[in-house]
């Protein structure tokens, strides 16, 4: 006696089946028979077709080493064997975001996470050689160590280059008043004020975090300088005796507001230059333009080497930390494109 959820149907055992709607359905031999089980039972497949009764009898599907869906009859892409077959992706491949150009990433993308860790630590370990660099030369400018005498040859050397060549000293004193407060300042504040409405503009989170990194840096550079040079009170080029009115003379403002203006300008308008020619213009023209005001305040005999020195490696860290900023805006925008990308990409269904 057959089970009571079996019946014999010529050689084959049929199994009772219902269908999406809690109705029987059996089956009706519409194809050739095929071999299915462990025994090679030969099968026929069957079509599904709705029944009245509760009980109908029907062949399950013969498997081809796949997971196969359940035939349902009455639905959208019955016959199916399998599921994701004649169905609409949720997230189509061809408008899924796979990484940045050069980095590594996953479907769905995790936008430069590793790449912001190194950039921040690259960031700091400047920061920090600037950092070292201004203490060691303040020690040594302090405790007129070698590199002070070192310093005295150095500067004997420039003023007699500039004495054999007196017709660079006009152009000379022209760059030396780009460190003045006038001309530097407002041309930061100008690519601050650009960026920043160029950044909310175009929707960007953190868009304030750049520009405001770059002016809390130029506020700073008047106060370091200002506490060093009453600390150290160092005597004006050429000359062992300090200044009667108390003026000291490291490190240079005019150097340190130079570098931190123009710098900083560079820096942030970077991201939004139109074509390679501004890109290249600010990253290669901008550090030349800082350099040669250096040296021309050494050439006009208006600091000591050293005093130059000091300022670039303050003006390094502080551009450290403005870019390190800019990293982390640059992130934050990655991370909201990329989910704005998979969010529009598709919803399940």
């Amino acid at each position: 006696m057959s089970a009571p959820w079996q019946s014999r149907q010529g050689a084959g055992v049929v199994k009772k089946v219902c269908g999406p709607d809690g109705e029987g359905v059996s089956g009706g031999v519409s194809g050739t028979p095929v071999t299915y089980g462990f025994r090679g039972t030969p099968r026929s497949w069957r079509t599904p077709q709705k029944a009245t009764r509760d009980n109908a009898p029907v062949n399950p599907h013969h498997r081809l080493g796949s997971a196969l869906a359940h035939d349902t009859a009455g639905t959208s892409g019955s016959g199916n064997p399998r599921r994701s077959v004649g169905r609409s992706p949720q997230t189509p491949r061809d408008e899924r975001f796979g990484d940045r150009p050069g980095r590594p990433g996953t479907l769905p993308p995790v936008p430069g996470r590793l790449t912001l860790f190194r950039e921040l630590v690259l960031l700091s370990t400047l920061a920090l050689l600037g950092v070292a660099g201004f203490a060691v030369l303040t020690w040594q400018v302090t405790a007129g160590g070698a590199p002070v005498r070192r310093d005295g040859r150095v500067l004997h050397w420039f003023l007699r280059t500039a004495a054999a060549h007196p017709g660079f000293g006009t152009f000379a004193h022209y760059l030396c008043k780009l460190g003045n407060i006038q001309v530097a300042v407002p041309v930061l504040l100008a690519a601050v004020v650009v960026t920043a409405w160029a950044g909310r503009a175009a929707g960007r989170p953190l868009w304030w975090l750049p520009p405001g990194a770059a002016a809390l840096a130029m506020t700073l550079v008047p106060v370091v300088v200002t506490v060093v040079k009453d600390a150290v009170h160092r005597p004006p080029p050429g000359s062992a005796v300090p200044d009667p009115s108390g003026y000291g003379y490291f490190p240079s403002g005019h150097t340190a507001t130079s570098a931190m203006a123009f710098g900083t300008a560079a820096l942030i308008l970077l991201p939004w230059a139109g074509g390679r020619a501004a890109r290249l213009v600010l990253a290669a023209g901008t550090p030349v333009l800082v350099l040669a005001v250096g040296f021309a305040l050494v050439w006009c005999d208006y600091h000591w080497p050293a005093d130059v020195l000091a300022s670039w490696c303050m003006t390094v860290t502080l551009l450290s930390g403005v870019a390190a900023a800019q990293a982390v805006a640059r992130a934050a925008a990655v991370r909201a494109a990329a989910a704005g990308i998979s969010c529009s990409s598709g919803s399940p269904g």
